[in-house]
C-alpha cells in the first residue's frame, strides 16, 4: 500500500494551498486518515484527521478555522486545503493512514505514510 502526497509549494503569507494524498490500497474506506506535519528541528505533530466516513473531523488548535480535511473515499484520496497561511506552518507535511482501532492523533498509531510534501510559507 502507497500513499503518495502532492500539493506542497511556496506561498506568500495569507495565501492558500491545497494538499492532496492518493492511495492504491483497495480498504481505504476503512481508514482513519490523518495530516501531520514536521518543521526542522521540531517534532512531527498533528494538524487533522478524518474518520473513515469523513463525517467525523478534528484539527489541531493553531489550524483550526484555516485548514479543512475532506476524503473521497471513491476517488481513494484525501485532501487539505489550507488558507490564511502563516511562517509557522512552514514544515514537510505527511499524510497518515490507519487501518486499526479507532481514530487517533499520535502519529505512532499510523502504520501508513506518504512520502511528505514540503510547504513553505514566506512573510
Amino acid at each position: 500500500v502507497q500513499l503518495q502526497a502532492s500539493g506542497g509549494g511556496l506561498v506568500q503569507a495569507g495565501g492558500s494551498l491545497r494538499l492532496s494524498c492518493a492511495t492504491s490500497g483497495r480498504t481505504f474506506a476503512n481508514w482513519h486518515m490523518a495530516w501531520f506535519r514536521q518543521a526542522p528541528g521540531k517534532e512531527r505533530e498533528f494538524v487533522a484527521l478524518s474518520t473513515q466516513s469523513g463525517v467525523s473531523t478534528d484539527y489541531a488548535d493553531s489550524v483550526k478555522g484555516r485548514f479543512t480535511i475532506s476524503r473521497d473515499n471513491v476517488g481513494n484520496t484525501v485532501d487539505l486545503k489550507m488558507n490564511s497561511l502563516k511562517p509557522e506552518d512552514t514544515a514537510v507535511y505527511y499524510c497518515a493512514g490507519k487501518s486499526n482501532g479507532g481514530y487517533s492523533y499520535r502519529s505512532t498509531d499510523y502504520n501508513y505514510w506518504g512520502q511528505g510534501t514540503q510547504v513553505t510559507v514566506s512573510s
